[in-house]
């Protein structure tokens, strides 16, 4: 015989989602209210008549799985009911071995919430999580620049120039005038070489002059001319996102400054700690819980007296959201 699990009640009335990417499936319970599941669809008509039949019953916290992404829209709607809201680790909430469906799924979740026995992951306001997006992208942006340069090494490699050989940034200004010149099919090693002045070069003009002498062809110069291209776009978009970055921080200058004043943080690195763990360190109840969630500190899992190897992906996945 199956044996039903019962819990103190801890939470008056809850409500215990299970999120996919076109279905919700909601269970409620409580005092005064009978247990009832029901589906909804992930769009946004159908997340706000969930919302509405939430606080018809008087529910006050709801708990979901951190499924993806699929969390953020749910959360973004059921945010202004003032609702308590917590989305879990699912590795905190698995289910009982059985017959697994999403509306069991649903109803365990809303058994733990109301035993109170679920801890929600730190999801900071609506602000901060429109912060982290700008700066999450703005260095994907920037990595997308790096990996820009690098095609264009490739391209300089497969030409035969061997600029990196005898200037310590190809992105500088000799070289950047080296291969405007190119460019503009003046490809004599002698006449390239001429232009290489700067007092601190620590390569020969001997030197210099066999790295300019290539094999370039109209390939390479479309290939670069599309880089190029592609860097100066990615530069404008990176400038677009950093203003809007500062329009955004403008409340929290004072932080910054003073994260700016640990060695190794610049601005930029303020602004993404202030976006990614927020200014109010309430939300985080030691330093080494914050180090924890931030995924730099090691793992302990112990089993029969042998410690057992620790893997960050699950800090790592965690933050991230």
């Amino acid at each position: 015989m199956d044996k039903t699990i019962e819990f103190s009640q801890v939470v008056d009335r809850c409500c215990g989602l299970d999120v996919h990417k076109k279905v919700i499936v909601a269970t409620v319970e409580g005092t005064g209210i009978a247990r009832e599941t029901r589906e909804f669809s992930s769009t946004t008509r159908s997340l706000t008549e969930l919302k509405e039949w939430l606080l018809s019953l008087g529910v006050t916290h709801v708990a979901m799985e951190s499924t993806g992404v699929y969390w953020k829209p749910v959360i973004n709607i059921l945010e202004p009911g003032g609702f308590t809201l917590l989305v879990v680790n699912a590795q905190h909430i698995k289910y009982v071995p059985g017959h697994k469906t999403d509306k069991k799924d649903s109803a365990w979740i809303c058994k733990l919430l109301r035993a109170g026995l679920l801890k929600g992951s730190f999801i900071p306001d609506r602000a901060q999580r429109d912060l982290r997006d700008l700066t999450r992208y703005r260095r994907r942006k920037v990595e997308d620049v790096t990996a820009e340069k690098n095609r264009m090494l490739k391209v300089l490699e497969d030409a035969n120039l061997k600029l990196s050989s005898v200037f310590s940034n190809v992105n500088g200004v000799t070289c950047t005038k080296i291969i405007d010149e190119i460019l503009a099919g003046r490809t004599d090693p002698d006449y390239l070489t001429s232009l290489c002045t700067h007092g601190r070069l620590q390569s020969t003009r001997e030197e210099i002059h066999d790295a300019v002498e290539g094999c370039f062809t109209e390939h390479h110069k479309f290939m670069l001319k599309a880089i190029r291209s592609s860097i100066s776009n990615l530069e404008k978009e990176i400038a677009a996102l950093e203003a809007e970055i500062d329009r955004r921080c403008v409340s929290v200058q004072a932080d910054i400054e003073r994260l700016c004043t640990i060695p190794g943080i610049d601005k930029t690195g303020a602004k993404e700690l202030i976006a990614e763990i927020g200014v109010d360190m309430e939300v985080f109840p030691t330093a080494a819980n914050l180090a924890s969630w931030s995924g730099v500190s090691p793992g302990n899992n112990e089993s029969a007296g042998k410690k057992k190897a620790h893997t960050s992906t699950t800090a790592t996945r965690r933050r991230k959201r």
